[in-house]
């Protein structure tokens, strides 16, 4: 039997999903046919056979599959799970603007976070050390100032940037390739958690979807989607966050590229980006500025030299101990304000876990 939480027309716009081998297209042209998902099931076969396969109109002649629908209905009893249709008044608003915007998105989480301006952060999932400080230092950044960090939740860049997108105001959104009632990759479980307490998970595919490779390249036009920029921390030159930020171009978002070492292979990627035309950022405000947003409680280069920790670092080299001593701050946290300083240009990293200002 059918929760309440599973109404008349949401059945009918998940039956209409599960049908194999529909499609977004297909179903497209069904809604700009005959209306709405519930219009679709009571149009008679024949007339169905015009927009698509005789095979499908037979597949939807039979009506919704009420007991197909009952996991769903269990799932939607948690108060944190829901579903975005394409005719939800929440809907993503910026994804209406893509060519093929998902038609619904099973949702954990805070779904209002849908519809706050975001960026998105992807890179490879073989990152460096540095690479991963890059992208949680830009996340945490750009979430600091508002915006939504919207990545994929692979191992590496993007992990990273779900952790600093998480610990600003902005918060984090991951678009998965599976169905919601699994976590990929497993080792992110942890984070996975997180996020659909502080932040969302989102995903276009149905529950118990398996990790599919296919799926993978087709979610990366929702994380592009959401954004109103793409941010590519690391990347080799077949790396899929390319994919991402090609879809980011299509869609008319802003591109944006870390630069690295040019004998690096994980740089090679942003550095052709960079050539295609994707613009240059060396510190979060880069990409602030051209987005038109405006920083709330984060250093910029034209306040650092008002910044407190800068009264225990003094100007010779320090290690970590000493600094957390001197200031009373814990390893964490001075991790990130560190993290944070030197990417905009006032402390250096030397040998030996020391840093020192730069005057």
């Amino acid at each position: 039997m059918i929760s309440i939480a599973l109404d008349a027309e949401l059945a009918s716009w998940l039956a209409l999903n599960q049908i194999p081998g529909l499609g977004n297209e297909g179903l497209r042209r069904l809604l700009q046919a005959f209306g709405t998902p519930a219009q679709i099931f009571s149009t008679p076969a024949h007339a169905l056979r015009q927009v698509i396969k005789p095979a499908l109109a037979e597949a939807i002649a039979l009506g919704v599959d009420e007991a197909s629908l009952a996991p769903i209905a269990f799932w939607l009893e948690d108060p944190n799970n829901c579903i975005v249709t394409l005719a939800d008044r929440d809907y993503p608003q910026v994804l209406l603007n893509i060519p093929d915007p998902p038609l619904l998105l099973y949702v954990k989480g805070h779904r209002e976070l849908l519809n706050r301006q975001a960026l998105a952060v992807v890179g490879s999932r073989n990152a460096s050390a540095q690479g991963l400080k890059n992208a949680e230092a830009f996340a945490l950044a750009a979430s600091s100032a508002g915006l939504c960090i919207v990545s994929g939740m692979a191992h590496g860049i993007d992990a990273a940037a779900h952790r600093g997108g998480l610990r600003g105001a902005g918060s984090s959104i991951a678009v998965i390739g599976t169905g919601l009632d699994k976590v990929y990759p497993a080792a992110n479980r942890e984070l996975a958690h997180q996020l659909a307490g502080e932040g969302a998970l989102v995903s276009e595919f149905p529950l118990g979807t398996p990790p599919l490779a296919a799926n993978f390249p087709r979610r990366n036009r929702i994380i592009s989607g959401l954004s109103l920029g793409c941010l590519v921390v690391e990347a080799g030159l077949q790396s899929g966050s390319l994919i991402t930020a090609r879809m980011a171009l299509d869609q008319g978002r802003e591109v944006f590229a870390i630069p690295g070492s040019i004998h690096s292979p994980q740089a090679k990627g942003c550095h052709h980006l960079i050539k295609q035309g994707a613009k240059l950022v060396e510190c979060a405000q880069d990409i602030l500025e051209e987005l038109g947003c405006f920083t709330t409680g984060h250093a910029s280069p034209t306040t650092l030299k008002g910044h407190p920790l800068f009264e225990h670092l003094g100007f010779d080299p320090v290690d970590m101990d000493s600094l957390s001593q001197r200031s009373g701050l814990t390893i964490e946290a001075l991790s990130a304000i560190l993290l944070q300083l030197e990417l905009e240009g006032g402390v250096v990293t030397l040998p030996g876990g020391l840093y020192q200002r730069i005057n």
